[in-house]
């Protein structure tokens, strides 16, 4: 198979997913039931989250949000996380200093429809991991490492709960009630 064959099968990929029925979870696909979930999507309200990486989580959550139309819509649902961290250092040098450093991120969720009473619509717990090197004698690389590396976190951790939320939703207006 030559590259311009490779280059074709590549190419014509993203038409034969959508000849299978595939479809973005929470993109706006034009449908009535892509419209529901942007639109429910849209009406979720952030709370606060307690910490710098919290705030950043929340902004990323926000942001995320307002991809759907956040400003013209009024809050009907309200989004609580909270968000836990664990260190472990994987590696030593000779001189007893670490050398590697594993974070663990946990994000503990709550959707609640902000009727009276307010009601528990959705939870779930999300989880990343990442790691970085500490190299010897460089404090700026290795603040630069560990900026990204936590960064990475919270993207993850807002991306699954994005996901998990549209999952939600998109269950709701397909009549069905997520597991």
């Amino acid at each position: 198979m030559c590259i311009r064959d490779s280059a074709l099968i590549v190419l014509s990929l993203p038409l034969l997913a959508a000849g299978c029925g595939f479809r973005p979870l929470h993109g706006r696909g034009g449908g009535r039931e892509d419209t529901q979930v942007a639109a429910a999507l849209a009406s979720v309200k952030v709370g606060l989250i307690t910490e710098r990486q919290g705030q950043l989580l929340r902004r990323r959550l926000e942001q995320g949000l307002a991809a759907h139309g956040r400003e013209a819509v009024t809050a009907k649902y309200d989004l609580r996380v909270g968000l836990g961290y664990a260190v472990e250092v994987q590696g030593f040098r000779r001189d007893g200093f670490p050398s590697r450093v594993r974070f663990s991120a946990t994000a503990n969720w709550f959707l609640f429809g902000l009727g009276p009473p307010p009601q528990e619509v959705a939870r779930g717990t999300e989880r990343a991991t990442d790691a970085y090197d500490i190299p010897e004698n460089q404090f700026f690389a290795a603040d630069a490492a560990r900026e990204n590396m936590e960064r990475q976190l919270i993207e993850e951790l807002a991306q699954q709960i994005l996901g998990k939320i549209a999952i939600h939703f998109r269950a709701t207006t397909q009549g069905t009630a997520p597991a």
